[in-house]
């Protein structure tokens, strides 16, 4: 990177910290730090759970797969907006409705100390693959834009290399900015980066296209079918099992779940849904495009690398650190906001029920301080990402195989009444082991199931892994719930009481406070793109149109909060 990249990246990081430290100091109870108070607006919600997809994982295994295979990376993308449209309607408002603080608080009303403790280890260990996965993206990402001289320089002083030196330096500024902010600042930066990432992203294109030498040079040097919607590895039964898998983990995953809850009521639940699914629908067209236009440029580059390759290229000085510091903090939110859920549960479900009478202060420092044993791990994890089969595997595999084992679940529990403690029990074990027979048995040849006479099936079996995972993530738990099921004959005592949960009748108003943050930290943000147009010798047009568009965000933004603020005076 360029100085002026160098100076944006710092600038922005220091100002995402500087948010969080000042959203910190509003922290008054562990409400305020695991759940926004329950006063988040349902757009910012909803922008948030959007971004809680996106990471530097986002550009390095879905980027790279559109540099590999085209346009069926946004079609796998486009998945997740009807998957989040599905849950709007059916399950978003139910949450909220329940008057529940958390996924865990639910489980454990439900079904019980014993399951609570099932579920909480099993997702933990399940998000922590996630969020390492995240980091090592992360790393990948920034190593490809520094010196190349660098790696040998980290690993002569420091011993480690510099993929590892990054992730260390990551995890630790991750677990800082959680500690310090709790949910607030996760939603805040979430729609912070979103804005940025999203302009960004859009001056990448048309500055591509013309570096390259337009589309027509695009469109031709483009291998034959790379606009198909589906291929080999991803045919149409993946993409849909891929909805029905993203069902399960959009509508009950706890990440997702905070999202919900963190509302003013269930039809403010509703809308942020509603607001995720249509931005998945429209968006992945432009976020994938960039990755797909560098394979034109250079076919032989790095796939992992290739979105910040084609950052590179495209942008100009200072831009171009902008958009890295993007990642940088939208990785930062999405695993901030993971550590924010589990370090949560871990505070509320267990320290508070161990010690009864710990105080909210006391609760609050114990959140801290599980936020930095997480977050610990996570970044162990992360070095180890490589030697576990790379970004692309883990994040494909575990998503497929384990969210239905993981969420439907609990999911069945809001609907059914006979589902009890131990047909979850039943449910998890058996599903657990049928799927992992699927993963290590059925491919591997000579093993449990295939012989040295079937080599056509098991190359069949290679060919649709991908197909073969997602689907069986989805019918294997969905036919062992309903096995046990039919095998309950009695409806659970327990299905009633939440069938009776009602919301609270206190009326509870939408914070307005992040929102004005958020139009200052916008303008702030335009004015640094101003200083670099004003210092810029090539592209100064495009920063111009950045930074008025940036001006435009932010002073709608602005109004329409004193409009707001106006009319409650009113009433």
């Amino acid at each position: 990177m360029a100085l002026k990249d160098i100076i944006v990246f710092f600038l922005y990081i220091l100002g995402n910290v500087a948010i969080s430290v000042y959203l910190g100091r509003k922290i008054n109870n562990s409400t305020d730090y695991f759940a926004a108070g329950n006063q988040s607006s349902w757009w910012l919600s909803g922008l948030s759970a959007f971004m809680t997809m996106f990471s530097a994982g986002t550009f390095v295994v879905w980027g790279g797969i559109a540099f590999k295979a085209g346009f069926v990376a946004v079609t796998i993308s486009m998945c997740l907006g009807i998957s989040a449209l599905f849950v709007g309607h059916y399950l978003a408002g139910k949450w909220r409705k329940l008057g529940v603080s958390s996924a865990a608080e639910f489980i454990n009303f439900r079904y019980g100390k014993w399951a609570l403790n099932v579920y909480t280890w099993f997702n933990i260990l399940y998000r922590l693959l996630g969020m390492a996965v995240a980091l090592y993206s992360l790393a990948v990402v920034l190593e490809a834009i520094i010196p190349t001289n660098w790696n040998q320089l980290f690993i002569n002083h420091i011993g480690l290399s510099a993929v590892n030196t990054i992730i260390v330096f990551c995890g630790v500024i991750i677990v800082l900015y959680t500690i310090f902010g709790g949910l607030w600042a996760v939603l805040l930066t979430d729609v912070l980066q979103f804005v940025i990432l999203m302009v960004a992203v859009i001056s990448v294109i048309p500055l591509g296209f013309i570096k390259m030498g337009g589309v027509n040079v695009f469109l031709n040097g483009l291998p034959d079918h790379f606009f198909n919607p589906v291929n080999q590895e991803f045919t149409w039964v993946f993409m849909a099992a891929w909805v029905v898998i993203h069902m399960f983990k959009i509508g009950g995953e706890w990440a997702f779940v905070q999202r919900f809850i963190c509302v003013t009521n269930n039809k403010e639940a509703k809308k942020a849904t509603y607001l995720f699914g249509v931005l998945y629908l429209v968006s992945p067209v432009i976020w994938m495009l960039p990755p797909m236009m560098y394979r034109v440029v250079d076919s032989s580059a790095n796939f992992e690398q290739a979105y910040v390759l084609a950052c590179k290229y495209a942008l100009p000085e200072g831009l171009l650190g902008l958009m890295i510091a993007s990642m940088f903090a939208a990785t930062v939110s999405m695993i901030d906001s993971e550590l924010n859920v589990y370090a949560g549960v871990l505070t509320k479900d267990f320290y508070k029920r161990i010690f009864k009478e710990a105080s909210e202060k006391s609760q609050v420092l114990v959140g801290r301080l599980l936020t930095l044993i997480l977050g610990a791990l996570v970044t162990f994890l992360a070095i180890l990402i490589p030697k576990l089969g790379g970004a692309e595997d883990i994040v494909l595999s575990i998503t497929a195989l384990v969210a239905g084992v993981t969420v439907l679940p609990v999911i069945w529990g809001m609907f059914s009444s006979r589902i009890n403690e131990k047909g979850v029990f039943v449910a998890i074990m058996v599903s657990t082991v049928m799927l992992i027979l699927i993963k290590y048995g059925l491919l591997i040849q000579n093993g449990w199931f295939v012989s040295k006479n079937t080599s056509a099936f098991v190359e069949w079996l290679k060919t649709y892994n991908r197909t073969i995972e997602a689907v069986s993530g989805v019918i294997v738990p969905i036919v062992v719930l309903t096995l046990v099921e039919i095998s309950i004959k009695t409806q659970s005592p327990k299905f009633i009481k939440i069938d009776h949960v009602e919301e609270s009748n206190i009326k509870l108003e939408p914070s307005l406070f992040p929102g004005k943050i958020m139009a200052v930290a916008i303008m702030i943000l335009a004015f640094i793109v101003m200083m670099l147009a004003i210092t810029a010798e090539t592209n100064i047009v495009s920063q111009w149109i950045l930074f008025s568009t940036l001006i435009f965000i932010s002073v709608v933004i602005w109004f329409s909060i004193r409009r707001i603020e106006i009319k409650r005076n009113i009433e």
